[in-house]
């Protein structure tokens, strides 16, 4: 088990803009910066993850460090990898506390997206750190609750940090009786090698998700659910 808490995350005011679908006027540009230096101020990334290994593949199941998951999906991309890296990531909840002293809706919104901002950053620096650290090539990741498909519910979160005892202790996220995390800035799933990427989005037929990072592949979707 790894625990990552020393992670150079650093904000940059004109990326937050972009990924905010705003532009360079004064007032907006002056807006954005202050929050991104309070976010950069406040947040606290922390990672914990593990070298796990799978067995027992069937047709809807998979062991995964002696713990099994029931995901069609899962078994599929992982029916010729031998070792996986779990994982749990977070950016820490003091961004939230600051975000509840605001008053101002439309800066709580711009303080939550750059949270986002923030979580994606982290998610770059574990998979760049696996690459190197174990000489991985490409890896593609899976979470519980991804897409529409239902295929690998938000239920099995709880199997998920199973893997990994107290998380709470470790890295100050826990899971609510729903099997959501908290602080909500947090993120879980396993990274896996593979020589074709998958992106969760490719097999998700949500079409306004904001966060979508590849078009809808109807094709691929079905072969998946064995169609």
């Amino acid at each position: 088990m790894k625990i990552l808490d020393d992670i150079p995350v650093h904000l940059d005011v004109e990326q937050v803009l972009k990924e905010l679908h705003l532009n360079e006027r004064k007032e907006q540009f002056d807006v954005v910066r202050k929050l991104v230096e309070i976010a950069n101020s406040v947040i606290q990334p922390k990672v914990i993850y593990e070298i796990s290994y799978v067995d027992n593949k069937n047709e809807d199941r998979v062991d995964i460090g002696g713990i099994k998951f029931t995901s069609r999906v899962l078994r599929i991309n992982l029916d010729k990898v031998g070792k996986v890296f779990p994982f749990i990531m977070t950016i820490g909840k003091e961004l939230e506390d600051r975000m509840a002293s605001f008053d101002n809706l439309l800066e709580q919104y711009y303080l939550d997206e750059i949270g986002n901002v923030a979580l994606g950053l982290i998610g770059n620096y574990l998979e760049e750190h696996l690459k190197r650290e174990y000489r991985m090539g490409q890896l593609s990741s899976m979470y519980p609750g991804m897409g529409d498909l239902q295929d690998w519910p938000i239920a099995q979160q709880e199997q998920l940090f199973s893997l990994f005892g107290n998380v709470e202790e470790l890295i100050g996220v826990k899971l609510t009786p729903s099997m959501l995390m908290i602080p909500r800035k947090s993120e879980s799933g396993i990274y896996f090698p593979t020589e074709v990427e998958f992106l969760s989005c490719q097999i998700c037929s949500r079409e306004r998700c904001k966060e979508r990072h590849a078009p809808y592949n109807k094709e691929l979707a079905e072969s998946y659910r064995g169609k």
